[in-house]
């Protein structure tokens, strides 16, 4: 039932140069009908030259940006250029698989849900290291701003449909784009679902991008979204 819907899937990526064609590879193995966008955020460690030279991606989108600018800017500018029934975020660190993006459509179609987040909590069990933490943190601020039960806000995984996703008229430029998606969904109170995913947390070392600072960003995109009228 996956296939009657077009899936858009975005890829921001900045700096994966040792696992961006994995995740190319599979996000196209992935068989339902779906169009890849990826946008280049600014790369300078040759992850630009990479997928510029790589000849195996026929039909896949891309689009550079000249200079980093964020992830959000990245989302932004591959909504542009979507035309598939449904988006998702795909981020380029292999800590998320492709393979859910399936039973996730499917909830859209045989659930009427208009947007479905992939929740790494649900599926993270009980090993309370400190991001793990910080995301029940965020995940209990979400619930008592907007009187919702939402365990993962910070998920990449978030298949919303593409016109409610236009809707949202998304400003944030950074990591703090994930609770605005989130914020906005919310406060509109769209029709939301959360499965558990596949998940395989990376660490610093590995490439992991977002930092400690990010997270004043995160929980004001919250507060503020909670407190505007739009």
């Amino acid at each position: 039932m996956a296939d009657q819907m077009k899936l858009t899937v975005i890829i921001p990526v900045y700096n994966e140069k040792h696992t961006i064609l994995e995740v190319i590879r599979r996000v196209k193995d992935v068989q339902i009908n779906k169009e890849i966008i990826v946008v280049d955020d600014g790369s300078t460690d040759g992850t630009r030259e990479m997928i510029k030279n790589y000849k195996k991606f026929d039909g896949i989108k891309f689009v550079f940006h000249e200079k980093n600018c964020g992830k959000g800017s990245a989302i932004k500018t591959g909504l542009k250029f979507a035309t598939g029934d449904v988006t998702i975020i795909q981020d380029a660190d292999l800590e998320q698989e492709p393979s859910n993006y399936t039973e996730m459509l499917d909830c859209i179609i045989h659930d009427s849900c208009d947007a479905v987040f992939g929740s790494r909590l649900l599926s993270w069990g009980f090993d309370f290291n400190i991001r793990y933490l910080a995301n029940l943190c965020l995940a209990l601020t979400t619930s008592i701003l907007y009187r919702c039960n939402l365990s993962d806000v910070m998920t990449g995984y978030k298949m919303i449909k593409t016109s409610i996703l236009r809707e949202l008229d998304l400003k944030s430029n950074g990591f703090n784009i994930e609770t605005e998606i989130a914020a906005k969904l919310l406060k509109k109170k769209i029709r939301m679902k959360e499965i558990p995913i596949t998940y395989r947390p990376r660490s610093y070392t590995e490439g992991k991008k977002i930092r400690f600072r990010d997270s004043f960003g995160i929980i004001w995109a919250l507060v503020k979204n909670r407190l505007t009228s739009s």
